[in-house]
């Protein structure tokens, strides 16, 4: 069985077809930047742009950089232009997409739905909280496979600023932190979250995952087991295509 996902990101939109017997990408990924002001019609005709190079025409899950509520309404966009909010974005992707069916969700709990069937959480019970490290912080939160949607753990205060201006990939870059520097500060956010929620497992997640090992050994004093994501990069678009598969 195939279906289609697509991630939206702070960066970039991309997108592939996917077989949910294995959980993994049928073809190499597509990706275009995410435009800037990333409105909600720019980043539409982005969409259409990664369905478009496929020549699919099926159902499409989509993920969203933020709060979706009922499946459709956006809440929050922090890391795109504030027009979203208060958008039914599953009828705007539907329209653009020429009504092929169009399910939302999050981006980190779809990140997080896929690596809890397919990945580093498969078979996990108890509290596992699953943080996407990119543009933002994206969180996903499970409790005995049970996911806990539209958690936003990236904006809990961290230092006087949001957690995720502090400790994101984002910012790791616009300050020219060394591994060892950036990783003291995600070891601050991940005591702070524990203290929040007493997981016991954190799973690491976003591009970054692919160099876990410059960073995650460095981390102390953090009770849960993190480990970094098995689906890396690709678990959004995964996660995208297991909500579309399931609201068929």
């Amino acid at each position: 069985m195939q279906i289609f996902g697509v991630d939206i990101g702070g960066s970039g939109i991309k997108g592939a077809p996917v077989d949910l017997e294995r959980g993994d990408l049928t073809q190499e990924r597509f990706k275009v930047l995410t435009p800037h002001p990333a409105t909600p019609e720019s980043v539409a005709d982005g969409v259409k742009e990664v369905v478009g190079h496929f020549g699919w025409t099926g159902p499409v899950g989509i993920t969203f950089p933020g709060v979706v509520a009922g499946g459709s309404t956006i809440r929050t966009a922090a890391n795109v232009d504030t027009s979203w909010i208060g958008t039914d974005a599953r009828a705007l992707f539907g329209e653009r997409l020429d009504g092929l069916p169009v399910t939302l969700l999050n981006d980190a709990d779809a990140a997080g739905v896929a690596e809890m069937k397919y990945g580093a959480g498969r078979d996990r019970k108890g509290t596992v909280i699953m943080l996407t490290l990119g543009t933002g912080i994206g969180s996903a939160l499970f409790i005995d496979g049970a996911l806990v949607p539209n958690t936003e753990l990236g904006h809990l205060e961290l230092d006087g600023h949001e957690a995720e201006k502090r400790a994101s990939t984002k910012a790791k870059e616009d300050h020219d932190m060394t591994w060892e520097q950036w990783a003291r500060r995600v070891q601050k956010y991940l005591a702070h979250v524990e203290m929040l929620f007493s997981p016991e497992l954190f799973i690491i997640g976003g591009g970054v995952s692919r160099k876990a090992h410059k960073f995650l050994p460095l981390i102390e004093g953090v009770t849960a087991e993190i480990i970094p994501a098995q689906l890396q990069n690709n678990a959004g678009i995964v996660g995208a295509a297991m909500r579309a598969e399931q609201s068929r």
